[in-house]
């Protein structure tokens, strides 16, 4: 699938690729849910808990950037090379959160991203338009912590889900 470019393409790759992801998550039997091995030993619900905290933190960059502050990204202290590490943190934070918070939350965070990103016009994708975002666009974030990483969701979903039926 082609990445967005523009405000109209991110909003409808967002919903047409989270509405693909939550009927993929919708049949997933529920025992599976919390079983280890759709991406690596993370669950269906870690996955999931994994995207609503990368789109809490786009919130927090894209708040803190409307305020004139440079946000820490990826987080404090972290850097773009400690992805990995950070996705741990993320991961040992949220394992223990309920199914049914982790779902709502997601779609809440969800539609926030997406009131956000409503709330821009056509310099979404001007790059170094807005000092908190470098040499990139607030579009680039957006579609990084949106489409872009629900495609990534749905493919370990699917991947498992294949395991699944084979067994």
């Amino acid at each position: 699938m082609s990445r967005p470019t523009t405000r109209d393409e991110l909003l409808s790759a967002m919903d047409d690729r989270f509405d693909n992801l939550l009927e993929l998550a919708a049949t997933f039997p529920a025992a599976e849910r919390e079983s280890p091995g759709v991406c690596e030993l993370w669950s269906l619900k870690d996955v999931l808990a994994h995207l609503r905290s990368w789109h809490l933190m786009f919130l927090g960059w894209e708040e803190e950037g409307r305020r004139g502050v440079k946000p820490e990204k990826p987080a404090p202290g972290f850097t773009w090379k400690m992805t990995p590490e950070l996705n741990r943190a993320l991961y040992e934070e949220c394992k223990n959160e309920p199914w049914d918070e982790v779902l709502l939350g997601l779609q809440i965070s969800h539609r926030e991203v997406r009131e956000v990103v409503s709330s821009y016009g056509d310099d979404l994708f001007e790059k170094r338009k807005y000092p908190w975002t470098g040499s990139t666009s607030v579009g680039s974030y957006a579609v990084s912590n949106t489409s872009s990483h629900y495609d990534w969701a749905a493919k370990l979903i699917r991947a498992f889900l294949r395991t699944l039926q084979a067994a």
